[in-house]
């Protein structure tokens, strides 16, 4: 079933994210509705938050960049419970949009390198280190997870520059083809 994406501004967004169980109610379900959502707004991760649940849950299928980045072929897993155990390198500035902030792309820096522990979809505990474009979209979930966008990520000017924007954003005043809720009014949009 393909879910609704909150919009910026939703609080859900801005909330740490609580681990979870196996026993989490529909995980399975939640998982196979999150792939089937970002699959339909044509996304490379989604995060739980995203889909208005405060856990500690993300997808990511960043194999359509294979051209550009090889390491994405096959690259298709799901994150639970994920803790970043440490960053490191200079930093680097990338292009970065995001499902629930249509319409927007920032230059967003970040460290090329991760090290993260966590749980994948048959509770399998792994530890993992990942470089270079991989560790970009896995930081960029992450921050979900964390109640960060990236917008928190750029500077308090950049941010001034777009308040419009966003503030269109939380209001439902876009054009997105993939179902919305917006934190400034009470209804879906398709």
């Amino acid at each position: 079933m393909i879910l609704p994406i909150v919009a910026y501004g939703h609080p859900t967004l801005r909330m740490v994210a609580e681990d979870i169980d196996r026993d989490y109610p529909n995980l399975n379900e939640l998982i196979s509705d999150m792939w089937e959502t970002m699959y339909a707004a044509n996304g490379i991760g989604l995060a739980a938050p995203q889909v208005n649940k405060s856990i500690r849950l993300f997808v990511i299928d960043a194999s359509v960049y294979v051209e550009e980045h090889p390491e994405t072929k096959d690259f298709k897993k799901v994150f639970i419970n994920a803790h970043i155990e440490e960053e490191t390198g200079e930093e680097v500035a990338m292009s970065e949009g995001c499902l629930s902030l249509p319409g927007l792309s920032e230059d967003i820096s970040r460290k090329p390198k991760l090290l993260i522990r966590y749980l994948d979809e048959h509770f399998a505990e792994h530890r993992e280190v990942y470089d270079g474009f991989l560790a970009r979209v896995i930081q960029h979930e992450y921050d979900h997870i964390e109640g960060v966008l990236y917008v928190d990520r750029i500077s308090s000017f950049r941010r001034m520059l777009l308040k419009g924007k966003l503030r269109d954003i939380s209001n439902g005043d876009i054009d997105v083809d993939y179902r919305m809720i917006f934190p400034n009014i009470r209804r879906k949009v398709r």
